[in-house]
């Protein structure tokens, strides 16, 4: 086991975004904006906040736009020069200034694992810090920071987790704490004895999730190298913390702060709503819209309640106005 500085973040951006079709058909999930800045530069933030200094994305086919986004745009920098337009042009350039930034294609979707396999000789024999693209965290200090702080405080490969409702189960790593005792979403972090990726509803040992945050140890890719292809035939970094968790210490840190799964539609559309209620320029205007839209909303339902009924049945009444 290493105690060195984490100084390199591993982003896996390589996934196809079905869920978002067709949007997404020639356009990367993560280049979908969040209010004014694509979901990938609020991840990228995230890492340099929290004192990271270099970065390695894990792109696929279709995800050029990333790449030209973290790069210099010489023709619109000119123009906005130009134009005058100081405030956006500083805008554009922090944007390229960032971070340094590096990239490698995973030219098989062959799972969350194989993408952090592609880093090793970025990472080298250094622990390093992984992040989901379509996790954004909104809280008042990065998120990451916290867990680098708990890994120099304990070394040991760490895992973000939440609590999801039992039902959600099957679409998560589910993790198995160490020891009983005060529930675990409580205390700052704690031992794991086992993580299963995806289970069946009854047989999750835990309804505590593994979001997208990690801080790994770069035996890590030992382990990634030998394990067979999991579930979804694919190689599952779950499986792989599995194995390393019978080997060293394996801690789980609940999140802080609010995450938002822009991954899911109804994710993404929250996401939106919330960092625009953080926006000086906008807040004001959309709490008024918000407002009004609840109003719409309580008044269509009181009309349907009332709605008269013929032989047992509800008449539709129909109403006018947006909602």
């Amino acid at each position: 086991m290493t105690n060195k500085r984490i100084r390199k973040a591993v982003i896996p951006v390589a996934g196809l975004g079905t869920r978002f079709l067709p949007a997404t058909k020639s356009q990367p999930k993560e280049m979908l904006p969040v209010v004014d800045k694509p979901a990938i530069q609020y991840i990228v933030e995230e890492a340099v906040a929290s004192g990271i200094e270099s970065i390695l994305i894990v792109t696929g086919r279709n995800k050029r736009a990333m790449e030209d986004h973290f790069d210099k745009s010489f023709e619109l920098e000119t123009i906005l020069a130009e134009k005058g337009k100081t405030g956006l042009l500083e805008i554009v350039r922090s944007v390229s200034g960032m971070a340094d930034i590096h990239y490698i294609r995973q030219k098989d979707a062959l799972g969350l694992g194989h993408a952090i396999l592609q880093a090793r000789a970025f990472v080298g024999d250094e622990p390093f810090a992984v992040l989901l693209g379509d996790d954004i965290i909104q809280a008042d200090e990065p998120f990451l920071r916290s867990m680098m702080e708990a890994y120099h405080r304990e070394p040991a490969s760490i895992v973000a987790v939440q609590p999801v409702p039992r039902k959600d189960v099957d679409k998560y790593g589910i993790v198995m704490p160490k020891a009983a005792g005060p529930a675990p979403q409580d205390q700052p972090y704690f031992e794991i004895s086992s993580l299963v990726e995806k289970p069946r509803v009854a047989e999750a040992p835990s309804s505590l999730a593994v979001i997208g945050r990690y801080i790994l140890e770069p035996t890590i890719f030992d382990v990634l190298e030998r394990i067979p292809f999991g579930a979804g035939g694919e190689l599952q970094l779950t499986d792989a913390l599995q194995q390393l968790s019978g080997m060293s210490r394996l801690i789980a840190m609940p999140i802080t702060g609010v995450r938002h799964d822009i991954g899911d539609k109804f994710g993404y559309i929250r996401a939106n709503i919330e960092f625009a209620l953080e926006r000086e320029e906008l807040k004001q205007d959309l709490r008024s819209y918000l407002r009004s839209l609840v109003q719409q909303i309580h008044t269509m339902d009181s009309a349907s309640q009332a709605a008269p009924t013929v032989q047992g049945k509800r008449v539709r009444v129909r109403k006018t106005g947006r909602v």
